[in-house]
């Protein structure tokens, strides 16, 4: 038994704040009691036990002065196995994760082979049973990611694919998205969608303004992003699947979203990452290839669009894209090296410094973002703090520094390395079982 005395909790989905003890048993949250009522600790020991805490083999974890919240969720995240493990693989993958806060993550399927089949669907989900938090994993919806014949989605969606995507790579073809979305809606799974057409892109990774007249290279066109997102948003109005607008990284498409929700369309959702919040293209130029990413980093005005989409609910999820590459990938010019950054170990912190301590969002609002909403959106029993529910918890130290560096990660990928934030993870449960602890 484990049981988390003193804490600050905040449940976003039932709204509940305040000072609580927490006492888990066999993965469960069995009783939330207010701390310092030590008698009703007792009694639920007894009950359960037989005994109070001093007969019962509990440990106790003194929570003074953190905030105790649900376990962190991302739905896209990119571990690399199999096929690119020298980058990351799911062991070093999950164990980011867990430094992050997140006890949930969700695998991309761009692997080398891709997850369109279900040999390769097993080996991944099991090395992620293998891992100290859940690993789920996504599906390609086309073989190969190929973007001409869909994957046998029903079978992958039976064997426990979490969701449907080629993230990685844009579906260019009308028909194909269609097909896929009434396949989606019929399984009841989400289904997510890389938007950057190839038509308006010469040289991905950067924004075309700025940042590519620095560099002297055509850049990624936001139109890119705009004209994929309005084709799909429109297909998933016909066919009710519920689809998820990857990465979000435009004013014009955050406004799609928000149209879309407001006209009751309430199956199209969009994430949002730290370094799309964070920064823009001006990063691009100062950090070289460690803020080369796909889609690019923009303009202020949409930096401060994808805040506003995260203030107002129309982007619901917070999710880091963590894409790590190896250091020698990254040391080639702007033009060769490949896309992406890490994020898991940055993620909340980023959260906290810009968007909580700027007044942009509440703690609660933030972890909404980064927990319920990602877990309502792909039908999981997590993101929430009660009775009976899942003992998968995060203890947040929200006003410590938090300097990034010295990664859990098998890359350091990042333009955030050494910059002072707030907020630091101090113990990550997963199951009921520690699954990190800060030991500095």
């Amino acid at each position: 038994m484990l049981w988390i005395k003193n804490g600050y909790v905040i449940d976003p989905k039932s709204g509940m704040e305040g000072k609580r003890d927490v006492l888990i048993e066999n993965g469960r949250i069995v009783k939330i009691t207010e701390s310092g009522n030590n008698d009703n600790m007792d009694a639920a020991l007894e009950l359960e036990n037989g005994g109070g805490a001093e007969e019962a083999n509990v440990q106790v974890i003194d929570a003074e002065g953190l905030l105790v919240a649900p376990g962190l969720i991302d739905v896209h995240v990119h571990f690399r196995e199999p096929g690119f493990t020298y980058k990351e693989d799911i062991q070093t993958g999950a164990r980011a994760a867990a430094k992050g806060g997140f006890t949930t993550v969700v695998l991309m399927a761009n692997t080398k082979p891709s997850v369109d089949n279900l040999e390769t669907l097993g080996e991944v989900l099991e090395k992620g049973r293998q891992t100290a938090i859940h690993v789920l994993s996504c599906v390609n919806v086309t073989k190969g990611m190929k973007g001409q014949e869909l994957a046998p989605l029903e079978e992958l969606s039976a064997a426990g694919a979490a969701g449907f995507t080629d993230d990685g790579v844009p579906i260019l073809r009308e028909e194909v998205v269609r097909e896929a979305m009434k396949l989606a809606a019929k399984l009841g799974k989400p289904i997510s969608f890389h938007e950057e057409d190839p038509k308006y892109i010469e040289n991905n990774g950067i924004n075309r303004g700025k940042a590519s007249e620095f560099y002297g290279i055509g850049g990624s066109s936001r139109e890119a992003e705009i004209s994929l997102s309005a084709r799909d948003i429109e297909i998933a109005k016909e066919t009710g699947a519920d689809i998820d607008v990857q990465h979000i990284s435009t004013k014009e498409a955050v406004e799609l979203v928000r149209k879309a929700r407001q006209a009751g369309y309430l199956n199209v959702h969009a994430e949002a990452t730290p370094h799309h919040f964070t920064l823009t293209e001006e990063a691009a130029i100062k950090y070289g290839t460690n803020a080369k990413m796909n889609p690019p980093l923009r303009e202020e005005a949409d930096r401060l669009a994808i805040i506003q989409g995260l203030k107002d609910g129309t982007i619901e999820m917070i999710a880091t894209d963590h894409a790590p590459h190896a250091a020698e990938e990254k040391a080639k010019p702007i033009t060769q090296a490949p896309s992406g950054i890490i994020g898991l170990e940055t993620s909340l912190a980023l959260g906290i410094t810009e968007l909580v301590d700027k007044g942009y969002l509440t703690m609660r609002e933030l972890l909404e973002r980064m927990s319920t909403g990602s877990a309502r959106i792909y039908h999981l029993d997590a993101g929430y703090v009660a009775e009976g529910g899942p003992a998968d918890l995060v203890l947040i130290d929200k006003d410590a520094e938090m300097i990034p560096g010295n990664y859990a990660s098998k890359a350091s990928n990042t333009p955030f390395t050494g910059w002072k934030l707030k907020g630091r993870v101090k113990v990550t449960i997963c199951g009921g079982c520690i699954a990190y602890r800060d030991e500095d």
